[in-house]
């Protein structure tokens, strides 16, 4: 299995979002991917949000900064580096998370789930929504 995440974290580390298709064959037919937004099964669906993050994100880029493995499972740790094509335009943002993935016997993603804090890592970085995020944090902190 550790050839298998070796390919999928250089999969993501070098994902072109014009090319979408060629993460395919990291995911099993009926692959499973749930994120704070998202929670869906198939490719198909699973390549929508890739193609939603290249339609709304300027230059995304994945840099995994470590992993653990235990059988056919993996725990990768990530940064997401973009910047917003409409909020904020041009200027670079940054998220923190992590993502369990299950693999099958052929190492191929089973189960993609992202864990990140969405209230944290992008509601306070949208203009209007994030000054009431900040603002509310600050309240709920006294």
């Amino acid at each position: 299995m550790k050839n298998a995440v070796d390919a999928i974290v250089q999969a993501f580390e070098t994902l072109d979002p014009k090319h979408i298709d060629t993460l395919e064959n990291r995911y099993a037919p009926n692959a499973r991917f749930k994120d704070p937004f998202n929670d869906v099964r198939g490719w198909p669906a699973i390549a929508a949000i890739f193609r939603h993050m290249d339609a709304s994100l300027v230059q995304p880029c994945f840099v995994i900064t470590g992993r653990i493995v235990d059988g056919q499972q993996c725990f990768l740790t990530w940064e997401f580096h973009f910047a917003f094509k409409r909020f904020a335009a041009g200027q670079q943002q940054c998220i923190l998370g992590g993502s369990h993935l299950v693999l099958d016997e052929a190492g191929r993603i089973t189960l993609h789930r992202d864990y990140w804090d969405a209230a944290e890592e992008l509601y306070e970085k949208l203009p209007l929504v994030g000054g009431l995020m900040r603002w509310l944090k600050r309240r709920a902190n006294r």
